[in-house]
């Protein structure tokens, strides 16, 4: 399949399409009401980042206003069992933004789960006990160094998984990790196999500018493991 673009369509292979055109115009020109199992998004959030043409300093009803207008045309498109992930994060001097965008968005779907995308992780040793696999103190992931003394480094984001109905079920263990205590496998009636439930705290480490080459694509990338979890974790296959 040739992957040259035609009036901003991109057919990537045969099961993939990339449109380049503002979300909602796509929206309301290629989906129909309800055929759409999952969308994952990670909208600008309002910090004042350098984007080639988007403002992303508007005033924050503005901002919230187009959030939400946005959501309603995802709403139009989802399926009665599809699931809406939204990843959103905040700064250490307005930590409100993804709360105001989760309250704004409460009329429309139900919060199903919130999770927390961890960027960095610092564990020590004895705080963990005697887990054979940490052998000391350990510090991982990368985070965005904050001068001052007022504010914490900025670690975590929010992955909002929002429905319809708040019924949704998901394949939890698609995205499952191994048990630490063997002993658990079998003894459950829920532990039928070597795998559990993640949770809702997920270690993804993001690539640096560094690891990219020095080169920087777009000024506010999120890793490419992201989307393929929320996807895994609300079933769909490859």
């Amino acid at each position: 399949m040739s992957n040259m673009p035609v009036k901003n369509v991109y057919r990537i292979c045969e099961k993939v399409v990339v449109y380049l055109e503002d979300c909602l115009t796509g929206m309301r020109k290629y989906l129909k009401t309800g055929e759409v199992d999952v969308v994952v998004t990670s909208p600008p959030y309002n910090i004042g980042i350098q984007y080639n043409k988007y403002d992303d300093n508007r005033p924050r009803e503005d901002y919230l206003d187009w959030i939400e207008e946005v959501a309603i045309e995802i709403k139009r498109v989802l399926n009665d069992s599809g699931s809406f992930f939204l990843n959103i994060g905040g700064k250490p001097s307005d930590p409100w933004i993804p709360f105001d965008v989760a309250q704004r968005l409460r009329k429309h779907f139900v919060l199903q789960n919130v999770i927390h995308w961890i960027k960095s992780i610092a564990i020590e040793k004895k705080a963990v006990g005697n887990y054979p696999v940490i052998q000391g103190d350990i510090a991982v992931g990368h985070y965005k160094p904050i001068g001052g003394k007022r504010f914490l480094h900025d670690n975590h984001e929010y992955i909002f998984h929002f429905t319809k109905t708040g019924q949704v079920q998901l394949d939890r263990l698609s995205i499952g990790v191994p048990y630490q205590d063997k002993s658990n496998v079998g003894r459950w009636k829920s532990a039928k196999q070597d795998k559990r439930c993640r949770g809702n705290t997920w270690f993804i480490p993001y690539e640096t500018i560094w690891d990219r080459e020095k080169q920087r694509p777009h000024p506010s990338t999120f890793p490419v493991a992201l989307p393929e979890m929320c996807i895994k974790l609300h079933g769909l296959e490859k």
